[in-house]
């Protein structure tokens, strides 16, 4: 039984990705469960050993510690590529030979359904009505195909302990790109039922996807387990935190003079887990730790930085980009 944090590699973490690392650790800790770290490196081009080392080294600067070794994607093709023939056999799977270009015009030309709620780029099934001889023509004319998972108009409902009920409707996801690369929605349900994850913390862009994963977890007989969809960190400009936006992750804070413990603390004030001025440990936190005061909209920049707490010695500008220098 465990929660877990998944970062992909391909950066540092920023005050977003360490908010919700808070928020999955103590969860975790809060419900007696182990807490897991798994690297996401499933793109080697832009996955290094470095990303991964300096987001483990912040992971712990914030003590934020995790149980047994950690997991990389990059080592378990081998158990995703069994899952799809799994689902192979059970006439779930079949192949796309469908260019993103060609994708999106086709959504762009479909109709909406509104009432429902669809993964961004909702695939519209193309490929799954060619024949055999227009599928062996497109694979004599040098296309390589992906691999889609067959639905069958499946409508699924989860509740979210913060987002709440969320209702989407499942497309044909991706399970394995052209190159042979498995894809991230089927390796993050086969590496949680692996590990025995039942709760998954994460930011909430993920959460129009979650419906797509609770089908896989189903047609794997694995069970659902407990989602906790954390509202992302926006810039000033509204859109979600990047490096752009300027000192944004734990070593930069640091050189501008923040220790890992203010850092927690703001991060802490921001989830209603702290008053204005103090700076509790994680540790210190995970007792007083409840899903109902978590913030249930999105968090500024402005915000983070708490300008009438310990913020009002990071001298921010609320419509800067920047997070300054302390002032003393």
């Amino acid at each position: 039984m465990a929660g877990r944090f998944a970062p992909s590699p391909t950066g540092e973490l920023h005050l977003g990705n360490l908010r919700t690392a808070l928020v999955a650790w103590l969860a975790a800790r809060a419900g007696g469960l182990d807490f897991l770290v798994r690297m996401e490196d499933l793109d080697r081009v832009t996955s290094t050993v470095e990303h991964e080392r300096r987001q483990l080294a912040d992971l712990a600067a914030l003590g934020l510690d995790w149980d047994g070794d950690v997991v990389r994607q990059s080592d378990r093709f081998d158990r995703y590529r069994a899952v799809i023939e799994r689902l192979r056999g059970a006439d779930r799977v079949y192949e796309c030979f469908c260019t993103r270009r060609e994708i999106r015009e086709e959504i762009d030309a479909a109709p909406r359904a509104p009432h429902l709620h669809l993964p961004d780029g909702a695939y519209p099934g193309t490929c799954r009505r060619l024949s055999d001889a227009e599928r062996a023509a497109r694979r004599d004319a040098g296309r390589a195909p992906a691999l889609r998972l067959r639905t069958d108009g499946e409508v699924i409902t989860i509740t979210d302990l913060i987002a709440g009920e969320f209702t989407g409707a499942v497309d044909d996801v991706v399970l394995a790109r052209a190159d042979g690369v498995p894809a991230y929605n089927l390796a993050v349900v086969v590496d949680d039922v692996a590990q025995g994850v039942r709760q998954v913390v994460r930011g909430d862009d993920l959460l129009s996807s979650t419906p797509r994963q609770v089908l896989l977890q189903r047609l794997l007989d694995a069970e659902v387990p407990e989602y906790l969809h954390v509202p992302l960190v926006l810039g000033p400009d509204g859109d979600r935190l990047a490096k752009r936006h300027g000192a944004v992750t734990l070593r930069e804070l640091r050189a501008t003079g923040w220790s890992p413990g203010e850092i927690v603390g703001t991060l802490a004030r921001s989830l209603g887990l702290a008053a204005p001025g103090e700076s509790p440990t994680a540790e210190q936190l995970v007792d007083r730790f409840d899903t109902s005061v978590l913030p249930r909209r999105p968090a500024t920049l402005a915000e983070l930085a708490d300008v009438d707490g310990i913020g009002k010695k990071a001298a921010i500008d609320p419509g800067s980009t920047t997070l300054w220098p302390k002032s003393g």
